[in-house]
């Protein structure tokens, strides 16, 4: 593989298509599990910003198990967009709009939005450069109105180690594809990025296959806080 292959690289798997319509296998096998811990923990009302949404199959699963929110999905590739706003269409889902092209390693990605309830990002942050991860963490701290709260679901490492053998082997993978891709630790990497954009960790649910559902929430400011 060419290093412009693995920079137009989008997916880890092969997916099928029905006219503009991509089918994800891993969102098929995920999408209940991600769908009950979201409702679980998410706002119930409002407006969620979901960014590198790929296919949309997670988009449109939610947004039909929660019709009282508001879905902004979206992704930079143009392929994925139009999966997006086709899977929308198949089902006739009026809380999902029509998809973003936003790139969270841009500088001030969130000010293409109005504050929101909350942001989502699934099977993102492995498959893209670290700086991926500081611009979405970063831009969710403004983005986020008080109380609003950060959805990430994906595997990740804890404390300087792999939750399990077949995750060091994705992480082993990964870096081979893109040296700048990599499973990213919770602890070392992912909360100290939280707790500079002012979020804190409230749940950490495992999920199937060794990955995590991780739920941060926008810290209400008050003036004991300085």
């Amino acid at each position: 593989m060419t290093a412009e292959d693995k920079e137009r690289e989008i997916a880890l798997e092969a997916r099928t298509a029905e006219n503009a319509r991509l089918f994800s296998p891993s969102a098929a096998r995920n999408r209940d599990a991600i769908r009950d811990v979201f409702l679980k923990h998410m706002p119930k009302s409002g407006r969620i910003v979901e960014v590198g949404s790929g296919t949309g199959e997670h988009a449109v699963h939610l947004g039909a198990a929660a019709p009282s929110l508001a879905f902004l999905p979206g992704d930079p590739d143009a392929s994925s967009r139009a999966s997006i706003a086709a899977w929308a269409a198949h089902y006739g889902l009026k809380n999902v709009a029509p998809p973003h092209a936003v790139d969270v390693a841009l500088p001030d990605w969130q000010s293409d939005f109005a504050p929101c309830d909350g942001v989502l990002s699934i099977n993102m942050i492995h498959i893209a450069p670290f700086d991926a991860a500081r611009g979405l963490i970063a831009g969710a701290g403004v983005l986020l109105k008080p109380a609003g709260r950060l959805f990430l679901y994906g595997p990740f490492a804890r404390n300087g180690a792999h939750t399990a053998p077949s995750n060091e082997a994705f992480d082993q993978s990964l870096k081979s594809r893109n040296p700048l891709w990599g499973v990213r630790d919770l602890d070392r990497e992912i909360a100290p990025l939280a707790t500079a954009a002012v979020l804190k960790l409230v749940a950490i649910e495992a999920m199937p296959a060794n990955n995590f559902s991780v739920i941060f929430e926008k810290r209400r400011i008050t003036g004991r806080d300085g």
